[in-house]
């Protein structure tokens, strides 16, 4: 049986009157208390009846903490930047004497994740499901988390979980039918190694695991298009995050992406720049009054320039020495992504290949991979990755050859990214589109 409203086991109705039972205290802090919204949490925790429970009601927390019921009405915090002129309201010089203390303040901001975090609802798939668009390639994840709060962050994407929510259950009014499912549209154009931060990724996936915990078995199909040969290293990152029972909804589709688009959703749904005919009033085949696009966030937003940062290793590197650390790479299309930071000084970094194995070699000996600079990291902590796309022994190299009188410490985290081979098949064409 299905577990689902009209096809349950004995069984399984037992338990969904159990589970209503149990939660009688706080089903009227639910969204819903139907048969439907509790079958969900059984089926995400596969009818064990104590961590369905444990499970509901840890959503109930959420719901307080983030103010869900009124939280469609919210809006991300204005961003208050200190340092910029300030502005003189309704002609009052701001210099003459008894001017509020008003007149004085820095001017606000626009809101800059209402501004720059991408992604919307647009139209609806043949069953009548909402459809929301990630759009992946131009997020600027660094601007944001550079700009605005984590936790705003992941306000705005509860927020965007209860539209869609709200959403369907104004779709099972209007079409007299139980819609309680989304399709999902993530388009990758543009994933590039920016895209693998790793705060970012961090960020990401507790966003993911967020959605995963409090709206469970509420994604019907996750589809991705316009896949880079980035994005099975990037899938790999963040799939862990998801259920298994998501993992099988995510399909990654090849060049006839917009053709398997259609089989899902009415061209009249589809945005003209996904294929479609849906164009915005005034012509936009963008959509761009649902979808938001994103973009590069203006540094003039940024309220810190640098992120608390663990490091899993210290060295010091003497003067007029180098430290190089290797790392082996079995195949290609593994990424190696670094993080460093330096104390009192600066530091050379550099990545190479090298072309003897067994023994330690000069700079000049190896593959220049990316060329040594000097980085003020003792300013502001650096951050990078590199696409391996030859095997080898690659050596990342911090360099203090050039100073003859301090010896520098340098505290780093180096990983290798592999890729999610399922993902990669697809993208490399062996296999036909099924998920990962």
């Amino acid at each position: 049986m299905s577990g689902r409203v009209g096809d349950l086991s004995p069984r399984q109705a037992e338990l969904l009157a159990q589970l209503r039972e149990k939660l009688q205290d706080v089903l009227p802090s639910l969204p819903s208390q139907d048969d439907y919204f509790l079958l969900k949490w059984l089926r995400a925790r596969s009818f064990d009846l104590p961590k369905a429970e444990a499970m509901v009601r840890k959503h109930v927390e959420v719901r307080k903490h983030m103010d869900a019921d009124n939280i469609i009405a919210w809006e991300p915090p204005e961003v208050s930047v200190p340092g910029l002129p300030v502005v003189a309201l309704e002609g009052i010089d701001p210099k003459s004497p008894g001017v509020c203390v008003r007149c004085l303040e820095p001017p606000v901001l626009p809101q800059v994740i209402r501004k720059y975090m991408s992604g919307g609802m647009c139209g609806y798939d043949r069953e009548g499901s909402p459809v929301w668009y990630e759009i992946i390639g131009p997020m600027d994840a660094k601007g944001l988390l550079f700009s605005a709060s984590k936790q705003d962050l992941m306000k705005k994407k509860f927020r965007d979980c209860e539209l869609l929510r709200h959403e369907c259950e104004q779709q099972s009014e209007k079409l007299g039918k139980k819609i309680e499912m989304v399709t999902m549209v993530y388009d990758c154009e543009g994933l590039g190694l920016k895209h693998l931060w790793k705060p970012a990724v961090d960020t990401y996936g507790e966003i993911l695991s967020m959605f995963e915990e409090n709206y469970p078995e509420s994604l019907k199909s996750l589809f991705i298009v316009k896949a880079p040969k980035l994005f099975p290293v990037a899938y790999n990152l963040v799939k862990h995050f998801l259920s298994e029972d998501t993992r099988k909804k995510v399909v990654v589709l090849g060049s006839n992406w917009k053709e398997v688009l259609q089989k899902y959703i009415d061209p009249a749904q589809i945005p003209a720049e996904y294929g479609g005919t849906l164009t915005d009033p005034d012509g936009d085949p963008k959509c761009s009054s649902k979808i938001n696009y994103g973009g590069d966030v203006p540094q003039h937003y940024y309220v810190r320039d640098q992120l608390a940062q663990k490091y899993e290793h210290s060295v010091v590197v003497n003067r007029g020495s180098s430290h190089q650390v290797e790392y082996e790479i079995l195949f290609p299309g593994c990424v190696l992504r670094w993080q460093f930071r330096s104390e009192g000084s600066d530091i050379g970094f550099g990545v190479y290949l090298k072309t003897k194995v067994g023994e330690r070699q000069r700079a000049g000996d190896m593959t220049e991979v990316l060329p040594n600079q000097r980085y003020n990291a003792h300013m502001v902590p650096e951050d990078g990755s590199l696409t391996c796309s030859t095997p080898g022994i690659y050596v990342l190299r911090f360099d203090n050859t050039y100073s003859f009188l301090h010896s520098k410490k340098v505290s780093y985290s180096v990983e290798v990214l592999l890729p999610d081979t399922a993902s990669a098949q697809q993208i490399q064409g062996e296999s036909p589109n099924h998920s990962p």
